[in-house]
């Protein structure tokens, strides 16, 4: 019956035509072909740093890119960049990646351990290698920080080619070093050291970089994947004067303001619920109504240019986008923006020996002119605590200020103005990419990945690829997490943090403050058992008793200062080493017997040395307590800490330096009194805590000074004659 057929055809396309409706336009359209890939990852970008996550700052570009893609609202990063950088470009753990930790402050007892190398596995293969032997044309422009054997840099990894950073970060106006650890030759070009042009701004050289090479590329109909990891915000935090001039007052109100303004963002932006509780500032951070009104205005001035350069940075990704929409290239482009971990919290400015070396190579970093060439600053622990909000402490610790960072995803195949709420890892990207492109299988001597394909999530099938019983864990220099479900067992084993084992419900706790390990014991239990299990199967090894990965590099800056002006320490140890010699010779001729002036000669440098201490206390507190295991919280705890310590060291340096030059054994005893003390509390606490590095080192000098001050006691006379 002809009716009947005209009328199942009519059924049928009415049907299709509510199936389309039902979908809407915001649907993901399916790609046609190959797409291009622009991989984008800032440097140090806190989770509300970006407009589409609530900021401040002009990013209007990527916000574009969000507003036409996917937000992901729980994604994470190691803590640690170059851990980040291997599991991005490899999709498995950073163990597996032999980038366990970073090369600078990787411990000396992990440096024969394979995981521990801070350069790629031979047997991991990057995502570029796989797009390469797919078809795909490979470049690269930025921060690489993955080793620069002739096998390790990007041209032996995959990429066409390459303008790649082999340091931790640079000076972006010029082509130095930003650190003392660092001889500013960490440039390389497809695999061979090469000379930076004299003018350039980072951001702009790289985007120059891949525009150059896309117009470079042959009319072969193959796509492109470009990896474009900006050295933007990293410290040295520079920018263009007159971005920087846009925000000078913007932070007048400080970092407490700021922190509550990113957290109300955040809700605005859709990424948080009203009412969520916000996770506590970090312990070194001090209230900004103690500031000075000077200081108020160099920080907030810091803080402006990080908020240029981002700016800046945003803009050169604009610039790429409207070169790809006039070849014709945009429509087909796949883009996604990440941060490699959390913002930066150190603040290297606070360290006297680190100002010297500034000073020694040129950088200033006081008010005029900072964020130009020549200058060197960064934003501290103040700004960085509000750039992680609403979430707790921020680079360096694995709690969610320290992992949880924006990520966005725009181009064909990606559902509009969608938000993923599921919880998402930086070793996702990578089988992402190479499912979207699809790209051939991996050699069978590949190590398999770990991450997930996050397609059904960009076409909105799925909010995650991880399923509420399916554990994710992290390690990066003893800071550990375990991700199931909503549920994340954390151990922020940094100087900040707490090494304690902690349980919390990130559904409803993001900012980690209620620790549930007492309530629900069993899924603590469950939890941890998981993290063993993954430790074992990556080879995460233990972090030496009293390590911190901060300590490390302090160690490794020091052994730098020291080759670099080796010929000056020498020759004023040569000089002290004279006038002691001086010294002891005019005592012997005024009457001093030999043990006499070896007691007053220990005992004014132990008195000079302690009235440094002492000084630093007070000048520094925030800086001067964790050298000595000391954390306390907030600008009460800092003041005590100044007072009592800073009192302490005075009175005792003060006393010996007196009895030195007085010859008078008398002013020995309160000395002697105050070591006592403390050696007899060290001992208590030895009692109640079982020990190490933390509680030995400091009996030990505490009894060396002990010694010295008896020795004084016993050889000189008691008043002067």
């Amino acid at each position: 019956m002809p009716w009947f057929k005209r009328a199942v055809k009519a059924a049928v396309a009415l049907a299709g035509l509510g199936a389309l409706l039902a979908v809407g336009p915001s649907a993901a359209a399916p790609p046609t072909k190959q797409p291009n890939i622009v991989l984008i990852l800032i440097d140090d970008g806190g989770y509300t740093d970006l407009g589409a996550y609530g900021s401040e700052i002009a990013t209007p570009n990527i916000d574009a890119l969000a507003a036409s893609g996917t937000r992901f609202a729980n994604f994470h990063a190691s803590p640690m960049c170059a851990p980040s950088r291997a599991m991005l470009l490899t999709g498995v753990d950073s163990h597996t990646a032999g980038v366990a930790n970073l090369p600078e402050s990787t411990p000396p007892q992990h440096r024969d351990n394979p995981a521990y190398q801070g350069r790629l596995a031979p047997n991991v293969v990057t995502v570029a290698s796989r797009l390469q032997a797919s078809g795909y044309h490979t470049w690269m422009a930025g921060k690489w920080h993955l080793g620069s054997g002739p096998k390790d840099l990007p041209n032996a990894r995959g990429f066409d080619r390459s303008l790649a950073l082999e340091a931790t970060g640079g000076d972006n106006w010029q082509q130095r070093p930003y650190f003392p650890i660092y001889r500013g030759d960490e440039w390389y070009e497809d695999g061979r050291k090469t000379k930076l042009p004299k003018d350039f701004y980072s951001s702009t050289l790289l985007v120059d970089r891949i525009i150059a090479n896309i117009d470079a590329k042959p009319n072969d109909g193959r796509p492109f994947f470009a990896y474009l990891p900006f050295l933007a915000i990293h410290m040295p935090v520079q920018a263009p004067e007159a971005l920087t001039a846009k925000y000078e007052a913007r932070y007048r109100a400080g970092w407490d303001a700021q922190r509550r303004q990113r957290y109300q963002g955040a809700v605005r932006a859709g990424l948080i619920a009203a009412g969520t509780p916000m996770g506590p500032p970090p312990p070194n951070v001090g209230a900004w109504n103690k500031l000075s009104k000077e200081e108020q205005v160099l920080y907030a001035k810091r803080m402006a240019v990080n908020a240029a350069m981002l700016e800046a940075m945003d803009g050169e990704v604009g610039r790429l986008v409207a070169h790809l929409k006039a070849k014709g290239e945009y429509d087909n482009t796949l883009f996604v923006v990440l941060s490699d971990n959390g913002p930066e919290g150190g603040d290297p400015l606070v360290e006297p020996v680190f100002r010297f070396w500034l000073k020694s190579v040129g950088y200033s970093s006081g008010l005029e002119g900072l964020g130009g060439k020549a200058s060197w600053t960064s934003i501290g622990p103040g700004w960085a605590s509000a750039a992680a909000a609403p979430h707790a402490l921020f680079k360096f610790y694995a709690s969610e200020g320290g992992t949880r960072v924006p990520l966005v995803i725009s181009g064909p195949g990606v559902k509009a103005g969608g938000t993923a709420r599921g919880f998402s890892i930086i070793t996702d990207v990578a089988p992402t990419l190479l499912d979207l492109a699809g790209a051939g299988p991996a050699p069978s001597s590949a190590a398999p990945m770990d991450g997930r394909s996050l397609r059904a999530v960009l076409e909105g099938t799925a909010d995650s690829p991880y399923g509420s019983a399916d554990p994710v864990g992290m390690e990066a220099a003893g800071d550990a997490a375990l991700w199931k479900g909503d549920l994340k067992l954390v151990r922020a084993a940094g100087p900040l943090g707490d090494p304690t084992w902690r349980l919390y419900d990130l559904a409803a706790d993001p900012g980690e403050t209620l620790d549930l390990t007492a309530a629900r014991p069993a899924e603590a239990a469950a939890l941890l058992a998981d993290y063993k299990a993954y430790a074992s199967r990556v080879g995460v090894a233990e972090i030496p008793a009293g390590y911190a990965p901060d300590k490390e590099v302090a160690k490794n800056i020091l052994n730098s200062l020291i080759d670099l002006y080796r010929p000056w320490i020498i020759a004023g140890l040569v000089a002290v080493v004279a006038l002691l010699a001086f010294v002891a010779w005019r005592l012997v001729r005024a009457g001093d017997r030999p043990a006499q002036v070896a007691a007053r000669m220990l005992l004014g440098i132990v008195g000079g040395l302690s009235l440094l201490i002492a000084s630093r206390f007070w000048l520094a507190p925030q800086t001067a307590g964790p050298t000595f295991a000391l954390t306390p919280e907030g600008a009460a705890g800092l003041g005590t800490l100044r007072a009592d310590m800073a009192a302490f060291f005075a009175l005792a340096g003060g006393l010996s330096l007196w009895t030195a030059v007085r010859r008078e054994s008398r002013w020995l005893w309160p000395v002697l009194a105050i070591l006592g003390l403390a050696l007899a509390g060290r001992f208590l606490n030895l009692a109640l805590t079982g020990g190490g590095p933390g509680v030995i080192a400091p009996m030990v000098v505490e009894a060396v000074l002990i010694a010295i001050v008896l020795l004084g006691m016993r050889v000189l006379p008691r008043a002067r004659p």
